[in-house]
C-alpha cells in the first residue's frame, strides 16, 4: 500500500502543537483505535469535522488535558465519579456534567450539558497536557461506518479533509468503554 502524504511518520511535538493550535484537523492513534481531533475551543475546526464526519447533531467527546482540568471543569458529585476518575489514563470515555460550558467550544456538545472526557493510557495524552486544552476525540470514520484501525481502513474522503495524519501502525483494539455517570449505564463496544 502506497502511504498517503498526509501521513507524518516523524512528526515532533512542536510541529504537532504549531499545527494544532493554527486550526488543524487530524488523525491520530489512541491506545483503543485512530481518532479525528482539532483543538476542541475552537469552533471552526470542530464544526469542520462535524461537516465531514456527516455527525450534525450527536456530541463529540474531549481528550482532557488532566484530571485536574476535568475536576475544574466537570461535576464529579459522586463517589462512583471519582473512582473513574482515578481509573483514567485507561480505554474509557467518561460522560459527565459539564460545569464550565466556556471550556470547549459550543458545537462539541450541541444538544446538552455533558461531555464525555478521556485520557487515554498513549503518549497522545502527554501532547493533548502540553498543549494545555482539550482536543476532539471521535473515531475516524464518517458516521455509521467502519471505525479505523489501520491505513487501509482510511475512508478517503476523510484522508481528503484532515490536515495530517499521525500513524503508528495497525490498531487491535475498539471504541472506549463509555461509563455514563450522569445516567448511571455502562457502554461497552
Amino acid at each position: 500500500m502506497q502511504i498517503p502524504t498526509k501521513v507524518k511518520l516523524q512528526m515532533q511535538f512542536p510541529e504537532i502543537a504549531e499545527q494544532i493550535k493554527k486550526g488543524a484537523v487530524f488523525i491520530y492513534p489512541t491506545d483503543t483505535i485512530y481518532g479525528i481531533g482539532c483543538n476542541a475551543l475552537d469552533q471552526k475546526a470542530v464544526d469542520k469535522v462535524r461537516q465531514f464526519k456527516d455527525r450534525s447533531t450527536n456530541p463529540f467527546s474531549i481528550i482532557a488535558p488532566s484530571k485536574e482540568w476535568i475536576v475544574e471543569n466537570c461535576l464529579l458529585a459522586t463517589k462512583e465519579a471519582k473512582e473513574w476518575l482515578a481509573k483514567l489514563p485507561g480505554p474509557y470515555t467518561l460522560i459527565l456534567k459539564l460545569k464550565n460550558k466556556n471550556a470547549i467550544a459550543k458545537s462539541v456538545n450541541q444538544s446538552d450539558d455533558t461531555i464525555g472526557v478521556r485520557i487515554p493510557a498513549h503518549w497522545i495524552r502527554e501532547i493533548v497536557q502540553e498543549l494545555g486544552f482539550p482536543i476532539v476525540t471521535t473515531s475516524a470514520n464518517r458516521a455509521g461506518k467502519p471505525f479505523m484501525t489501520s491505513l487501509e481502513d482510511l475512508d478517503e474522503t476523510i484522508e481528503e479533509e484532515v490536515d495530517f495524519i499521525i500513524y503508528e501502525g495497525e490498531k487491535k483494539g475498539h471504541p472506549s468503554t463509555i461509563i455514563n455517570l450522569v445516567e448511571g449505564k455502562i457502554k461497552e463496544r
